[in-house]
């Protein structure tokens, strides 16, 4: 365990790619205890062969794919044109399109990536200052990975061998407070700014910008009304979102065979990077469970910290600093074997600390030093990383204290699944 750590460590601070970190510690505990290497290949292999997991190139491509083929600019435009009249008009105009794309991509660099390139020029052209636009589409994009369909949500389901359905409802309540919570902030901060609301469209430009975004916004009914119905899996979800992405584009005439090329080169390269740090993750983990790791964390947390509601501070506080060093894939693989044992032997619902882990990594994604959010909206803006730093620590605070209230009321989360599926 001293070999695995240490290496896994030094590999880390030396800025070594996480997916490799994982492959050469584990790779070099094999070695210094004289395993079959053959083994290390065997639990790579094993850590993509869930049929579960093709959901996750699948969002990824349709998400990718909506970029590319006009979808968000329609989505983002009848947005804009919704709520553009209240004060701070197209920052509320920014989280609702990030709601309405959360219901078909579930990936929160996407949405930052894609949308947010949209999301940032209207917001300039409008006279926005970058810091408070850029704020606001990182904030907002971390919505993406909690309301369903979620790519995070696929991974711990497969791990800890919960319904991924469930995990989908349990993310949508939690996921519309951190929105109203969003839209609360931009409007006491466009307040104290003076920034100026859009002039009212009227309903008849409200109802052509809805015409136009009808076929776009159909794409959450297609895709959470299969699942809920039980049409498909969110597996078949996935592939479904993706032709309906191409279909939509080329119905739009803005998708080209090029576009198309592009799309699928770059849901290509995110999924290779995702499913190796899968794989390299399941290794990991395997370790970790042969050694009895997660039984030595759960004897700990039992003998020193049997009280639940510490025990959960305790998670939380370890995950918020997790979350601020490591992508979101091998935190969920590696750490769910280990902390589910103890939650649930204390009365917590895995589907509930599911929904507690995603949201801690997902801020994760928005806090430095690492914020992989924060680093693709300073690419796409060209403004420095330092400044989008400072500009998003209000909306880090209120999704800490939010995550607070979602961690200590279980039914703000397992309500709506409750329902949906039974207790």
């Amino acid at each position: 365990m001293a070999v695995l750590m240490i290496s896994f460590l030094a590999l880390m601070i030396l800025g070594c790619p996480i997916a490799f970190c994982l492959i050469c510690s584990s790779t070099l505990y094999f070695v210094t205890n004289d395993m079959a290497i053959i083994m290390v290949i065997q639990r790579l292999t094993e850590g993509a062969n869930t049929f579960t997991l093709l959901a996750v190139p699948g969002f990824i491509l349709a998400g990718n794919l909506m970029n590319s083929g006009e979808v968000t600019d329609r989505i983002f435009d009848f947005c804009g044109k919704l709520v553009g009249h209240i004060t701070g008009g197209l920052g509320h105009a920014n989280i609702l399109a990030s709601v309405v794309f959360a219901g078909m991509s579930g990936a929160a660099i996407a949405d930052a990536g894609g949308l947010g390139a949209i999301e940032l020029k209207a917001m300039r052209d409008a006279g926005y200052d970058d810091d408070f636009s850029l704020a606001i589409t990182g904030a907002s994009s971390l919505v993406g990975p909690i309301i369903p369909p979620s790519v995070p949500a696929v991974i711990y389901g497969t791990v800890a061998s919960v319904s991924i359905g469930r995990l989908f409802m349990a993310g949508a309540v939690p996921g519309l407070i951190m929105a109203a919570v969003m839209c609360v902030m931009v409007y006491i901060i466009s307040k104290r700014r003076g920034y100026k609301p859009e002039p009212w469209c009227g309903f008849r430009a409200l109802l052509h910008s809805f015409r136009r975004a009808f076929l776009s916004l159909l794409t959450v009914v297609v895709i959470l009304g299969g699942i809920l119905i039980g049409i498909f899996t969110p597996t078949e979800a996935a592939i479904i979102a993706t032709f309906y992405a191409i279909f939509l584009g080329f119905f739009y005439k803005a998708l080209t065979p090029r576009k198309l090329w592009d799309a699928l080169r770059e849901a290509g390269e995110t999924t290779c990077t995702v499913m190796l740090i899968v794989c390299g993750a399941t290794i990991f983990c395997y370790i970790l469970s042969f050694e009895r790791f997660p039984q030595m964390v759960a004897n700990f947390f039992l003998q020193y910290c049997n009280n639940k509601y510490l025990a959960l501070l305790a998670i939380n506080i370890f995950l918020v600093f997790v979350g601020m060093f490591m992508d979101s894939s091998p935190s969920i693989i590696i750490l769910t074997p280990v902390f589910l044992p103890v939650v649930t032997s204390m009365g917590v619902d895995p589907v509930h600390f599911g929904i507690i882990m995603i949201l801690n990594l997902m801020v994760g994604l928005l806090t430095p030093p690492v914020g992989m959010v924060l680093y693709v909206l300073s690419k796409v803006s060209s403004v420095p990383f330092e400044r989008i730093c400072k500009a998003t620590v209000p909306y880090i605070i209120a999704f800490y204290i939010l995550l607070q209230f979602i961690t200590y009321i279980p039914q703000i989360s397992l309500t709506l699944p409750n329902l949906m599926y039974g207790a």
